[in-house]
């Protein structure tokens, strides 16, 4: 009888042919017939399965459960929300690692919480130590749960065939879920050691893991060993206890900031108090930061941490194996192997990965502080000193679904440009700027949703004079709020502002209008600037307080980019201290609808968080957002908050055809207005603050903070074009909105008729504005929308909120506004679909085809072309010299 300990898979791994070999006190495959290469790049290319059952696997209940861990724990317990899980470090006193573990949080009451399998033991004797003075328990499960890690590229989409299409996890890392996979209860997280972009490990009944590990190899998962997990691990660079943490070669303790997922991992939150190992940790942190400053004056309490190494000569790395720069050893290899790779082909978005496969050695290593990333180094490699260098990473996972190689290449400068021939540039850059004019406007349909062809007269009084001018204004007190320009020659566009904001309050439906910033993006930036400066306009003696709670819709869920704190509100809005995570919660979706807002679930959250900015709006959006719900409900709990709308995709939409935000509730539009609405590329800011409400200082606060804290020149050419595109706008709304409409809802059908997968709700025909999204498989739709433009159609790839990234997109989102614009109706869109359904389905070439349809519509609607107008714009053309 072998004395080693056994996982829940251990008959299935010796009935496959694995190598068993001892790991910790287990028993446990280190590789399987087709070898740890092939189990490697099939991690890499397809799905591998990985038995993690050995890991050990405690339950921690009680009350004092969250004050336990904090205690125990580098990471801040308190900031992890139900269905999350985070990386952490289980620290010693001194500030080295007992163990690095992971923290789970699937049900409300109790975490779970996973260690190394060959730590186990201690870790749990010193878990029970620090346990004495806490009211809770630890249960180890190890032996009633086994665990399968599912990882790489497909893994996604062979575990949802056992779900039956349910969606395992939300799409970010870290996530959690229960699912049931063919009627057995799993819970499912979005983790995993092997660095894939796309990654889950499942812990399943100890009754189940066998049928579950079959079902998955029958589905087209192959069984991988230790030894790939360590070289997928490896080009991660991900650490393993024992080699970049704990003892160092010469028998040191690693302080735990020398790991860089430290700065992830350990919290200094006040609500974990004085934690285990906290004043060295945080004298740790302090050095991390002067060495990120290359501050190396002082290296002693961080004197090495772990970087990635890359031979550049030929050989193999080994852990342990010193490591020099000249004739002073720096440091050790504590990882290093040979690790293969699939060869990839082309640039950017046209990179293909082939079948051809390569080898490069890489490693990790510990090393003095003041190495620098591209530093070179030697490897005394069996008493011969081979070179090497530190690289910044050996992998990428910012493309998913792919993990990339990043092979090591020293930084090329961007060639000089020659001042040779400019004349013949010149020339050129008019023919192309011709040909790419003639292909947009008369060979091509364009159903990108964001974007519109403004009409001829927009156009040319956007480049007439005052381009290029000045006109700097601000409303001045002493003359009782007149505007005062900066410079003379401005009495024009005075005019044509007046009459702007004239025209968009009418079109908006609201008191006020600032026309004046030169983007939707910017408008959002001055609208958050000036609710900072609202929020503080009592106190101006300390440091601005950023804003509260924010709730938007989450960029994974088609919320736009400007919204989100990677966005325009990233400088206003503030961190919770107690989640130290920035301070916004995002609008639930509905479980039967994911692009619709979950109304009942919003009011719990708003009632929980109460946020001081609701911000409505989506760059993919098919629904009204339920404005007048929200406001009822925030107004019925004395909610003090201030409700936005980025109406930027649906500016052209306001009215009865759509949405009429200000009625609904909304204090705040904003938008771009070159999208539905049909002008130059702009921004507006509406609100519906009377001077008598004490909000109108936020609303003096928007104008400032526009002028002069936005905006010097307003770009006065495209304030004319504006103008034009506003009395368009306003004479033709009722027939363009009701247009829009319909032809999104009939182009919808039409997709769906051809056997495309259209998105949304077909109880309204899948859409309520300009936009119908198509699904078109995980990973395709850059591939998709690049075959599409090659046929002459223009489409956006996009995300859907089931998936990870815009590299991973497998939807397409169009827009019929341009194309209505050009007069396409119903009978155009039916035409349409058909011609995408045998690009898309059949892979037809319908180039010809789509041309000869586009070249039947290149007069403009919805604008003034009446003979006089037009009498009257050609004069204009001609005096102006256009």
């Amino acid at each position: 009888m072998s004395e080693l300990k056994r996982t829940q898979l251990y008959d299935v791994h010796v009935a496959a042919g694995a190598s068993m070999v001892d790991f910790g006190g287990w028993e446990m495959p280190i590789q399987y017939p087709s070898g740890i290469v092939a189990e490697h790049l099939y991690t890499r290319h397809a799905c591998s399965l990985f038995d993690v059952s050995h890991m050990g696997r405690v339950l921690v209940e009680g009350p004092d459960r969250v004050a336990f861990l904090q205690h125990v724990l580098s990471s801040n317990v308190e900031s992890l929300d139900l269905n999350m899980a985070q990386y952490c470090i289980i620290p010693t006193e001194n500030g080295s690692a007992v163990d690095d573990a992971y923290l789970y949080r699937f049900e409300e009451e109790r975490f779970l919480l996973v260690v190394n399998a060959a730590n186990t033991e201690k870790d749990l004797a010193h878990l029970r130590e620090a346990m004495k003075n806490y009211n809770c328990t630890m249960t180890e499960i190890t032996k009633d749960w086994a665990a399968i890690a599912v990882q790489g590229p497909k893994c996604k989409d062979i575990l949802m065939t056992l779900s039956g299409g349910v969606q395992l996890t939300e799409p970010m890392k870290n996530a959690l879920g229960t699912v049931t996979l063919e009627g057995r209860l799993v819970r499912v997280a979005k983790t995993g050691y092997t660095g894939e972009p796309l990654g889950f490990e499942v812990y399943c009944r100890s009754e189940d893991a066998a049928w579950l590990w079959n079902r998955l190899v029958e589905l087209g998962a192959k069984p991988a060993g230790l030894g790939a997990r360590d070289t997928l691990r490896l080009e991660a660079a991900l650490p393993l206890y024992g080699h970049e943490m704990g003892l160092d070669p010469a028998g040191n303790e690693m302080p735990i900031f020398a790991v860089p997922l430290a700065k992830f991992a350990v919290s200094f939150a006040p609500q974990k108090g004085d934690f285990i190992g906290r004043k060295p940790l945080e004298q740790q942190f302090a050095a991390f930061k002067r060495i990120m400053n290359r501050d190396f004056s002082d290296l002693s309490v961080l004197p090495r941490r772990i970087q990635p190494i890359t031979l550049l000569d030929r050989g193999v790395m080994r852990a342990g194996m010193p490591v020099y720069r000249g004739e002073k050893q720096v440091g050790w290899v504590t990882s290093g192997t040979m690790v293969p790779y699939y060869v990839a082909e082309g640039e950017g978005l046209q990179t293909v990965i082939t079948d051809e496969t390569a080898k490069r050695a890489i490693g990790l290593c510990y090393i003095d502080s003041d190495i620098l990333t591209d530093d070179t180094v030697e490897v005394d490699i069996r008493g011969k000193r081979l070179k090497a260098v530190i690289p910044a990473n050996h992998m990428s996972v910012s493309a998913p679904p792919f993990a990339r190689p990043l092979l090591y290449r020293p930084e090329e400068k961007d060639p000089v440009g020659s001042l040779e021939n400019l004349p013949g540039k010149a020339f050129e850059l008019l023919k192309k700027a011709e040909e790419n004019h003639l292909w947009r406007q008369k060979q091509c349909i364009n159903l990108i949703p964001s974007e519109n062809t403004p009409s001829h007269a927009v156009q040319m009084l956007s480049a007439s004079d005052p381009s290029c001018r000045y006109a700097e204004h601000k409303k001045v007190l002493s003359f009782y709020d007149k505007d005062i320009f900066y410079y003379q020659g401005t009495k024009f566009i005075d005019e044509v502002e007046r009459l702007l904001v004239e025209q968009m309050r009418l079109y908006l439906g609201c008191a006020q209008v600032e026309t004046r910033v030169v983007s939707g993006q910017m408008s959002n930036m001055a609208t958050f600037s000036a609710l900072m400066d609202w929020k503080n306009r009592l106190d101006r003696k300390h440091t601005p307080q950023r804003l509260g709670y924010v709730m938007n819709n989450h960029i994974i869920k088609g919320g736009h980019l400007s919204a989100q704190p990677m966005g325009a509100l990233r400088d206003y809005v503030a961190v919770d201290p107690k989640t130290e995570r920035t301070a916004v919660v995002n609008f639930p979706v509905c479980r039967d609808n994911i692009y619709k807002i979950d109304v009942e679930g919003t009011k719990k959250l708003i009632d929980e968080y109460r946020p001081e900015l609701i911000i409505f709006g989506k760059s993919m959006v098919l629904h009204r957002e339920p404005v007048a719900e929200i406001r009822a409900f925030v107004d019925a709990q004395n909610i003090p908050t201030t409700i936005m709308y980025d109406m930027a995709h649906v500016l052209g939409l306001i009215g009865d055809h759509f949405q009429n935000p200000f009625a609904d509730g909304a204090e705040i539009v904003t938008g771009s207005t070159h999208k539905t609405f049909f002008g130059p590329q702009r921004g507006v800011i509406g609100v519906n603050y009377q001077r008598e409400d004490l909000k109108w200082g936020l609303w003096e606060a928007i104008e400032s903070r526009t002028f002069p804290g936005s905006v010097s020149n307003h770009h006065l050419g495209t304030q004319l074009g504006m103008l034009m595109a506003a009395y368009e706008m306003n004479h033709f709304k009722d027939a363009y909105q009701s247009a829009i409409i319909a032809n999104a809802k009939h182009f919808a059908r039409a997709l769906k008729a051809q056997g495309l997968d259209v998105q949304g709700d077909p109880a309204i025909d899948y859409t309520e504005t300009h936009q119908v999204i198509v699904s078109v498989g995980y990973g395709t739709g850059p591939e998709v929308a690049e075959r599409l433009e090659e046929n002459n159609v223009i489409v956006n790839y996009q995300t859907t909120p089931e998936e990870e990234g815009f590299t991973a997109s497998g939807a397409l989102r169009m827009g019929v506004s341009e194309m209505t614009r050009f007069g396409f109706g119903p009978a155009e869109f039916d035409e349409l679909a058909a011609l995408m359904a045998d690009c898309i389905l059949r892979g037809k070439d319908i180039s010809e085809d789509v041309v000869r349809l586009r070249s039947r519509f290149t007069k403009m609607h919805y604008c003034f072309n009446d003979a006089e107008f037009n009498a009257a714009l050609d004069r204009f053309a001609g005096e102006i010299g256009f």
